[in-house]
């Protein structure tokens, strides 16, 4: 089977280094244009191209997806189309010139979008998984291949349902590779729901809202790129959330100190307190409050809040 393969994160990039490794043959690969990156905002190749590179596989960046892509088609005569996190989406005549399958980080037609991992864990599904499906002109609404789900443990962060969404989506893509083509479903675009780009704005952490709803915040956008709140005006990140404790008789303003140890800093929200490990500093490493209470940093009683 002759595949062209379309991404660009470094969540596509190890698909596509799984596929290789596993002799499928890649004949061509797409990805988006590579970008600026560090202090001196030279170029950097997406990672998707860094693995095509690797192993010799032509990479192309098209302008115009839809004119370059037919051509690439037409030039590599491939039999399918793997997308995964590509970042664009594919439109016709382009579209139809051969099917393309994405692997999509959700339990679809649940989390459709461009965040669905950060937003499941946002809204605290105990439950997710990868799918499989034939993409058509909407948003991640085509017609299902395979699902495969998995658990979240309440404390898991984004890292750790990233690395299980990667090793779960990689089997679960060669089984389909194995077995295509394969019977599709639809999709009960009823029961759909959006997983949105993350903005700036999604970053910032409200204390007032339940101790539940705060482990939640945090642990979505840890370890990248972190929850924001400020201490006494300077902008800080916070990582590692996971005890919720219900406090009765004690000063419940939301997003107080309330204790440092070495378990980290008991915090209060709206409803209850939650246990924060980490705390980063501008332009510092994310270290424990046990050791930012010793080295005078913070300190019992001040108030975190935007």
């Amino acid at each position: 089977m002759r595949i062209l393969f379309l991404g660009t994160p470094e969540f596509a990039a190890e698909f596509l280094e799984f596929l290789v490794q596993e002799n499928f043959n890649i004949v061509a690969v797409i990805s988006q244009k590579d970008k600026p990156k560090g202090r001196g905002l030279k170029l950097q190749p997406t990672p998707v191209k860094e693995v095509a590179l690797k192993y010799n596989i032509p990479v192309f960046q098209p302008n115009n997806l839809t004119q370059e892509g037919l051509k690439i088609v037409e030039e590599f005569k491939p039999d399918i189309g793997i997308v995964v996190a590509f970042g664009r989406l594919l439109k016709k005549p382009f579209l139809d010139a051969l099917e393309f399958y994405n692997v999509h980080a959700s339990l679809l037609p649940k989390y459709r979008g461009a965040a669905p991992i950060q937003r499941a864990i946002e809204n605290g599904e105990r439950l997710t998984g990868v799918t499989i499906f034939r993409i058509s002109e909407g948003m991640d609404d085509g017609d299902i291949a395979l699902q495969r789900a998995f658990e979240v443990g309440e404390c898991e962060t984004f890292g750790d349902v990233y690395q299980k969404m990667v090793s779960t989506g990689k089997e679960l893509l060669k089984e389909f590779l194995l077995n295509y083509p394969v019977k599709l479903t639809p999709q009960d675009h009823s029961q759909a729901s959006y997983a949105p780009k993350i903005e700036k704005d999604d970053l910032w952490i409200d204390f007032s809202k339940p101790a539940e709803c705060v482990r939640n915040k945090i642990r979505a956008y840890d370890p990248v790129p972190g929850v924001r709140t400020r201490l006494e005006s300077v902008e800080v990140k916070l990582f590692g959330a996971c005890e919720i404790l219900n406090l009765e008789n004690v000063d419940s303003t939301p997003g107080k100190i309330l204790e440092v140890n070495r378990d980290g800093a008991l915090i209060s929200t709206g409803n209850g307190a939650v246990r924060v490990k980490l705390i980063q500093f501008p332009s510092k490493r994310p270290i424990h409050f046990f050791d930012a209470k010793n080295g005078g940093l913070v300190r019992l009683g001040s108030i975190f809040g935007i």
